[in-house]
């Protein structure tokens, strides 16, 4: 009796504490919603200003009659109901990498699991993700080009006399918008979630006004009015679909995001908020156009009344900006993880929050964006022609993530062979049609994201393969450290008093700075520590599996210290974790050493000869070793070291 009652009052209070932890969890909840609408959804968010409009009015777009007004709201509707909802929310987001996500986390998933196998489909396969990474540079610069652009052209919509000044002013903003990267939007970042908020339920309530004046467009829910879209339209309504496909741009953020909110808070926020709001709008604007055709030049501002223009192209443009902070902040991440993965040289990442860890500014990446973002608005001079640029990199993500996702499906969850291709099958009979109507946009500008994805790409295969070439070459002229010790106690330098570390990139071998100092130098310190940094293919590690310290004998030590491709590799982190394992070094009196590669090209390179030029000069403007690292830059030896590529 005693023990069931002693039972029954732990049961109590379990039951207790989550009572209690309830409102501090809905409260978390709540938190993480708002912060992922101004972070995950500004882009998909913005697309009603422009993505109606281009079906009917842009370069491709058709006549804006009842039938073709009823196909493309149907089309739309189920185009976020099949990408959105379906696939990405309750499917894709099944395959994180350790909670995170995007497709170079995939690819990061599938190549861990593909190391042991040099398999030409295995490599395949991580070289399509690879190149879908890269086609979101190209994503980057368009979005805020045609988003801040097209909000910026409602001031023409005001008045015809501020036509002259909408570029200026679209460059005036983009040119802020990249300048203040530098500072971090960590001070700002905090009013994204209520100004989308804001802009999504101004989005609901103009298109309910219109749904109230001409109801009969909510029939557009049924399928059926797309396939009859098709079938009066033919090739021109195939077409179409490259502007129908702007609803879902900005789907991959959701995915991309979800390590920094988690699955439920976007889930939440896009099926509770975010697409009620998107769909009233859209099917707004198409019952506009089924009373007033006359409207299609610019549907999304025809909604708004006179009086209230002025504060919704204000509203619509800090919208847009938000938009594009959120994709500005994706390439700076997806610069990291590539960096971390090893498919780019190092480049000096600053940390803009001390608090925010996904805060980071990479000025050269910055810059880049900013040249090609100010370049597209100047070249195109409109958002509806950019339009054809658009969709392009997305849809090509989208179609390299759904044969990923068939990948991770079978060889890792083990699903049937039936049960993964035709959910993958599912998923490609949606994301073909849209990949090829863009493609059709290709002599109209949408050769731009692809060659700015295969520029980056080039840039990725190119140093991975020379890094590992030049592997191969120091494994042939670097000794195993087991020997170098037995050599070195057979003729033993002379010891100094004091701590140096050495920098390696081989944890089995020794680096030639050490050889180098013991040569020429012929000394070597009372503690010798070979210090070995090792990126791993997931996006964190943590603290107790992060260092390993060994004692090898003779005075030496090794440290292998491991971090994630979504980590920084902090001197002081691995030093303070080493302490715990017994090995005490205080880096103010450590002397540090690392060698410098000196790269030339020789006689016959071992790969193109561009492309190994193309490799030194990446390896000579790469950021220096201590400053990566974070070493003290006062106790750092570099010994230049000559190698050819």
């Amino acid at each position: 009796m005693t023990v069931s009652t002693e039972r029954s009052d732990k049961m109590n209070s379990i039951i207790q504490k989550k009572e209690n932890n309830k409102p501090e969890i809905k409260s978390r909840l709540m938190e993480l919603s708002l912060a992922a609408l101004g972070v995950v959804f500004g882009d998909i968010a913005t697309s009603p200003i422009y993505a109606i409009r281009e079906c009917f009015h842009g370069e491709y777009g058709i006549g804006a009659t009842h039938t073709n007004v009823m196909g493309i709201l149907s089309l739309m509707f189920w185009a976020l109901v099949m990408i959105v909802g379906l696939k990405y929310l309750i499917f894709v987001f099944r395959a994180d990498n350790r909670g995170e996500g995007g497709v170079i986390a995939l690819t990061a998933l599938i190549r861990g699991k593909n190391q042991s196998s040099e398999s030409r489909k295995g490599l395949g396969i991580i070289a399509l993700g690879l190149f879908a990474a890269c086609l979101l540079y190209g994503d980057g610069m368009i979005t805020p080009a045609i988003s801040v652009l097209s909000a910026v052209e409602g001031i023409g919509i005001i008045t015809p006399v501020f036509n002259s000044y909408i570029i200026p002013l679209t460059i005036a903003i983009l040119l802020g918008l990249f300048l203040i990267q530098r500072h971090g939007t960590a001070r700002i970042g905090g009013l994204f979630g209520p100004v989308i908020l804001i802009w999504l339920c101004f989005l609901a309530a103009t298109g309910v006004v219109q749904i109230i004046h001409n109801p009969q467009i909510l029939y557009a829910v049924s399928p059926w009015y797309a396939i009859r879209f098709f079938i009066i339209n033919k090739i021109h309504g195939f077409v179409a679909l490259g502007a129908v496909f702007l609803v879902v741009t900005g789907t991959e953020a959701l995915y991309a995001d979800m390590g920094h909110f988690g699955t439920r808070p976007i889930r939440i926020t896009w099926f509770a908020l975010v697409f009620p709001a998107l769909v009233l709008n859209y099917f707004g604007q198409g019952a506009l156009l089924l009373g007033n055709p006359e409207a299609a030049n610019h549907p999304f501002y025809a909604m708004v009344p006179s009086w209230a223009m002025i504060p919704t192209v204000l509203l619509a443009t800090l919208a847009t900006i938000i938009a594009s902070q959120a994709v500005i902040s994706a390439a700076f991440s997806l610069t990291r993880q590539a960096i971390q993965m090893g498919y780019l040289p190092r480049l000096n990442i600053r940390h803009t929050s001390p608090t925010q860890i996904g805060q980071i500014y990479v000025a050269s990446v910055n810059w880049m964006l900013m040249v090609c973002t100010i370049a597209l608005v100047v070249g195109f001079q409109s958002s509806s022609k950019l339009a054809a640029a658009y969709g392009v990199a997305v849809t090509s993500t989208m179609l390299i993530t759904t044969v990923l996702f068939f990948v991770v499906s079978f060889k890792q969850w083990n699903w049937p062979f039936w049960l993964a291709i035709s959910l993958s099958g599912l998923f490609l009979l949606v994301d073909i049609p849209f990949f090829a109507a863009n493609i059709s946009k290709i002599l109209h500008g949408a050769w731009f994201p692809l060659v700015i994805g295969f520029m980056f790409f080039i840039l990725m295969l190119t140093w991975a393969k020379g890094r590992k070439i030049l592997a191969e070459q120091l494994r042939k002229i670097m000794p195993p450290v087991h020997q170098f010790i037995v050599d070195l106690s057979s003729h033993p330098p002379h010891r100094i008093d004091g701590d140096a570390i050495f920098l390696t990139g081989s944890r089995s071998s020794v680096p030639l700075a050490l050889i180098k100092n013991v040569k020429h130098n012929k000394v070597i310190h009372s503690r010798t520590v070979l210090l070995h940094f090792k990126a791993e293919d997931v996006p964190r590690i943590p603290n107790l599996d992060k260092v390993k310290t060994e004692k090898l004998g003779g005075g030496f030590y090794r440290i292998e210290a491991k971090y994630g491709f979504m980590e920084d590799p902090h001197l002081n982190t691995v030093l303070s974790l080493a302490c715990g394992q017994g090995l005490n070094l205080d880096p103010e009196k450590t002397s540090f050493y690392i060698g410098r590669e000196n790269l030339i090209i020789g006689k016959i390179p071992t790969m193109s000869r561009w492309r190994a030029g193309l490799f030194v000069f990446m390896s000579r403007n790469a950021a220096n070793v201590s400053t990566f690292f974070s070493l003290p830059v006062d106790r750092v030896i570099e010994i230049g070291i000559r190698l050819e590529i």
